[in-house]
């Protein structure tokens, strides 16, 4: 049959009961917006705290756990070789902090082809002291230039420049809630005391705000070399060395492998996240049943139309097929009239 002849006929059956596809085609459209609207949602939620969790956390962390060492002298004791021993109370007053070799590794990683790059770390604990209160916080110690080319750290910077630490000698950058508390201005200075008794005067530089209020009123950035120096450690004195991978499902097997070579511990990033990711998974499925539940819905909206319209159009399919339409082209004019209404509603979308 003539295909304009069947176009025709379809826009005159939509035409006819145009209210009914006018409101056919307004479910179909909201179900569809909030089922777009919904994955937006949900995508960027998930993009954002990728962002600031993925953003400023390192693919492997290299470090020395404090803990008490297992080799316990009445181990190596010949009368009680072949005994269980039960030891309590074990204190980890020999355990080390700093990576022992910095700068051998260091070089290491940077051959390394599986290495994006690497950014040394170092963690004082500090009093801030305002008034007569002293208020307790962190003061990390960080490469400002691969800071920023890894982690993106001056996106976070709020006022002034993350660069100014390194340029302008004992700076500081503190978190947004921590210069409230303070009330510091940037160019103001404040004075902390280290966990050994010694008090230092930095010049505040910029804020930071990562958006976790909590850590915000804590933490604070400074360059590695102040930190060494309100440590009262030398220039090779590193605690972290904060790692990020070309390809961060190597970090599992990476990170084992540096645990052997460089004998300290590692942390990967699947590990210190794995509640995080298993949160991001649990809302993506949240929201991709929500959406198909949607578009369901939406489709059964149309066949509902489509379908009441075929019983009230009974008589007039009826006489197409009495005149010489044969079936194929009555599925024709109602698959149009479906794809009419789709056509609309992607255009209202």
């Amino acid at each position: 049959m003539n295909n304009k002849l069947i176009f025709s006929i379809a826009k005159s059956l939509l035409v006819a009961r145009w209210r009914q596809t006018l409101i056919a085609a307004i479910g179909v459209t909201f179900s569809i917006t909030m089922f777009i609207t919904l994955l937006s949602f949900m995508t960027g939620l998930n993009d954002l705290l990728d962002g600031l969790i993925l953003n400023r956390t390192p693919h492997i962390r290299l470090y020395n756990e404090v803990k008490p060492n297992k080799n316990q002298p009445v181990n190596s004791a010949v009368g009680y070789k072949d005994s269980y021993n039960f030891i309590s109370s074990i204190k980890s007053g020999g355990s080390r902090q700093e990576i022992y070799n910095s700068g051998a590794i260091m070089q290491a990683l940077q051959k390394d082809s599986r290495v994006l790059g690497y950014s040394p770390k170092l963690i004082a604990q500090v009093f801030y002291n305002e008034g007569t209160v002293d208020i307790t916080g962190v003061i990390n110690g960080i490469d400002v230039l691969a800071e920023n080319k890894l982690f993106h750290f001056n996106d976070y910077i709020t006022a002034g420049s993350a660069l100014d630490i390194s340029r302008v000698p004992n700076s500081i950058v503190l978190g947004k809630g921590l210069a409230e508390k303070l009330m510091a201005d940037v160019g103001d200075v404040v004075q902390v005391t280290t966990s050994k008794g010694e008090r230092f005067s930095l010049r505040v530089v910029g804020y930071f705000q990562s958006g976790i209020a909590e850590l915000d009123k804590v933490q604070s950035y400074a360059s590695v070399s102040t930190v060494q120096k309100l440590l009262g450690k030398p220039g090779n004195y590193i605690t972290d060395l904060q790692i990020k991978m070309k390809d961060i499902t190597t970090a599992p097997a990476v990170a084992a492998e540096y645990r052997l070579l460089f004998r300290a511990d590692a942390e990967d990033i699947q590990t210190a996240n794995s509640q995080f990711e298993t949160g991001s998974s649990i809302r993506s499925l949240i929201s991709y049943t929500v959406g198909i539940t949607l578009l369901i819905v939406a489709g059964f909206g149309i066949y509902n139309i489509l379908n009441m319209m075929i019983y009230e159009k009974m008589d007039s399919i009826a006489i197409l097929k009495a005149t010489g339409f044969s079936g194929r082209d009555v599925k024709k004019i109602f698959l149009i009239i479906a794809l009419s209404i789709g056509f609309f509603v992607a255009l209202l979308v």
